[in-house]
């Protein structure tokens, strides 16, 4: 009778110590840290080279981390990256396609996936999609946020479901209630999803940032004079848009400075830096600074007169590139600066794969923790940008596009204008549209019937296009065709069919 209880008994022990070996197992998964800015250019920062922004906190995380030199956005538009960066998919798949949808909660995303892992979860800031509605989203324990854009001083919060009135400066409340949340005591690793409101126009900057740039000025881009050279072979699209609420000659409907205006944005952004600092601090303070990944990005890139634009949407690089910092654990330290190309719909099976959690088939991206781990490992020739039109801001039309480490294809929907093609290795201000003036409208309308209508490749390089030169052809079909694949691959129509 004593005999068969010892199995039983071993059988429970064995089980007990698998367990507990399972729970530290999972404690020793990172700490996420997700920090998320809005609308922030990939070179606004000291370190690579602003003329005067000063950022000594996101400089010393550069210094000490990693920087992805080549991270991009999917669609430069706030609301279907966010979607994107959360889901690991494509706007086309998850249907944010304007700034007001809603994202869709049967969806899952890294939150979800993490919070069934085990990970203490919390959002703080700007979510953005849906609003008016700012209550908590799926797989999030901690929730702190606002409808829509929110406003810089004094905005009323929904913090775990219910409403709170603040007084402060909006980018400065939501850091105390980031660093709240990292210096609590767990026994579980934690997701932090910090997105700031800030670097939106219009740019409001804290009181102690004030004037603290105003004898300072931006250098205009070369490409923002309204001159023949900066507009050969461009769009007409391109040159109308200058006096449109997002051009140069018409910002905000004739109600705002460039200069001021890139001043202010400036301004502003030195809060964030300051944000950046205090969480850095409170995890150092906590002993949590060594087991946590600090991932800092934006949701686009931002246009400052790029070919008289400013804002994003477009396909110019000013507007799809974005800042990507990382540092902590899994590689993450030495100041490297890395190549490889990485985009928005791979945050999601980054920090699944960081977690060493199954990555859901429904995401679209990859993991870039190989290339973390791996200054060699390879990583994408070309991504698909897509940006389908709004009908709040019609003057950029919807954009299906292909760029490669070098090369540069958008084709237009909705207009009858030129498309684009670049050599980004020689022209990286986008200047000389090699198809500008060698292809009209008509021909390109041309090549699309005969490429679309099945032709071989050897076939297509035989084409006459009104492109004499046949490194040129071969190169514009090579890139036609590579988009059709990236179309193909994603599950996107050849064709977009949204309609606003």
């Amino acid at each position: 009778m004593v005999s068969s209880l010892y199995p039983k008994r071993s059988w429970f022990v064995a089980a007990l110590l698998i367990a507990a070996a399972a729970a530290s197992a999972a404690d020793q998964r990172p700490n996420i840290v997700f920090i998320l800015i809005d609308d922030q250019r990939y070179d606004a920062f000291s370190f690579e080279g602003h003329p005067f922004l000063q950022t000594p906190h996101l400089d010393q995380l550069a210094a000490d981390g990693v920087v992805f030199e080549n991270a991009f956005v999917t669609t430069s538009l706030c609301s279907p990256s966010r979607a994107s960066i959360l889901t690991g998919q494509y706007a086309h798949r998850h249907q944010v396609l304007a700034n007001r949808t809603a994202l869709d909660p049967s969806l899952a995303t890294f939150a979800t996936t993490l919070h069934n892992a085990g990970y203490d979860t919390a959002f703080v800031g700007k979510w953005h999609m849906g609003a008016p509605d700012d209550s908590p989203r799926p797989g999030f324990e901690h929730w702190v946020s606002f409808p829509g854009q929110g406003s810089y001083r004094n905005q009323r919060l929904n913090i775990d479901g219910t409403h709170e009135e603040t007084d402060g400066y909006l980018t400065d409340i939501l850091t105390d209630h980031a660093v709240s949340f990292v210096r609590q005591e767990r026994k579980r690793p934690f997701l932090l999803y910090l997105s700031h409101k800030a670097v939106h126009a219009p740019f409001i900057p804290a009181q102690r940032h004030r004037g603290s740039y105003e004898k300072r000025r931006y250098q205009h881009p070369e490409t923002m004079a309204d001159t023949p050279a900066n507009y050969g072979g461009k769009p007409d699209w391109v040159r109308a848009q200058r006096n449109s609420w997002h051009g140069v000659d018409g910002m905000y409907d004739n109600s705002v400075d460039f200069d001021q205006f890139a001043l202010d944005y400036a301004e502003t952004l030195r809060a964030v830096d300051d944000s950046v600092g205090r969480v850095i601090q409170a995890l150092s303070d906590s002993d949590q600074l060594d087991d946590t990944l600090i991932v800092f990005t934006s949701d686009n890139g931002f246009q400052f007169g790029e070919h008289g634009l400013i804002d994003k949407r477009t396909m110019y690089e000013a507007s799809i590139r974005v800042p990507l910092i990382v540092h902590g654990p899994l590689g993450a330290r030495g100041g490297r600066r890395l190549p490889q190309m990485v985009l928005n719909i791979d945050f999601a099976p980054t920090f699944i794969d960081a977690a060493g959690g199954d990555i859901p088939e429904s995401m679209q991206g990859r993991s870039w923790l190989p290339q973390l781990q791996d200054n060699g490992a390879p990583g994408r020739d070309a991504f698909l940008y897509e940006y389908f039109w709004e009908r709040a801001f019609p003057q950029t039309p919807t954009v299906l596009g292909v760029r490669t480490t070098r090369y540069k294809l958008m084709r237009y929907h909705g207009i009858w204008d030129r498309y684009e093609l670049y050599d980004l290795q020689i022209d990286p201000q986008e200047r000389n549209n090699l198809i500008g003036d060698l292809l009209t409208t008509t021909e390109v309308g041309h090549v699309e019937a005969r490429v679309l209508g099945g032709r071989t490749p050897a076939e297509q390089s035989l084409l006459g296009t009104g492109v004499e030169d046949p490194a040129l052809k071969a190169l514009f079909y090579r890139l036609w065709l590579r988009l059709d694949e990236l179309i193909d691959e994603s599950g996107a129509a050849a064709e977009p069919n949204w309609r606003p």
